[in-house]
């Protein structure tokens, strides 16, 4: 895929947005605005989500360490946004809650994964057991703001789009 220099500053914004608000509100267990952003982008901007997506990973293990854990970002991120792709025809921010509240339980196990692979199944069951707690506020973060901001963030990149990326 080939992108025009304004997408290409522009996939690097967006990947900034997704950056720094993650880093921002850090002190919160689990609780950001990264799979709002994502499935965002994924919606309005699909040209631009799985750069935005890519340099973002980069970002956070380049800040936080190029750990086991990063390995499920490589994953995580990409799907949740090609799961929005998917959806991209559905409109009510409920349905768009229910994917982000969805995606947030079931984070934890999803980060599992490379743990099975690493350490066996014990390792990833106690990883994912361990981080339960953290899944269970990040199915409700996503859920109540992407609730609450779903819609006017909607208008806001698509008229992004259409005043500037058209």
């Amino acid at each position: 895929m080939k992108l025009r220099l304004q997408e290409l500053v522009a996939a690097g914004l967006l990947a900034a947005l997704l950056y720094a608000q993650q880093v921002l509100l850090s002190g919160l267990p689990n609780i950001h605005l990264t799979a709002l952003l994502v499935m965002l982008y994924a919606v309005c901007l699909p040209r631009l989500a799985m750069p935005a997506v890519a340099v973002f990973i980069l970002l956070e293990g380049i800040t936080y360490g190029f750990g086991i854990w990063w390995v499920s970002y490589l994953y995580i991120w990409p799907l949740l946004a090609a799961i929005a792709w998917c959806l991209r025809r559905c409109r009510p921010a409920a349905a768009w809650a229910v994917v982000g509240g969805a995606f947030g339980l079931c984070f934890g196990a999803l980060c599992a994964l490379p743990y099975l692979f690493a350490g066996g199944p014990s390792a990833a069951l106690a990883y994912w057991v361990s981080g339960i707690p953290f899944d269970l506020l990040h199915g409700a973060g996503n859920f109540v703001l992407t609730l609450l901001l779903w819609n006017p963030l909607h208008r806001g990149l698509c008229e992004v789009r259409r005043r500037f990326l058209s």
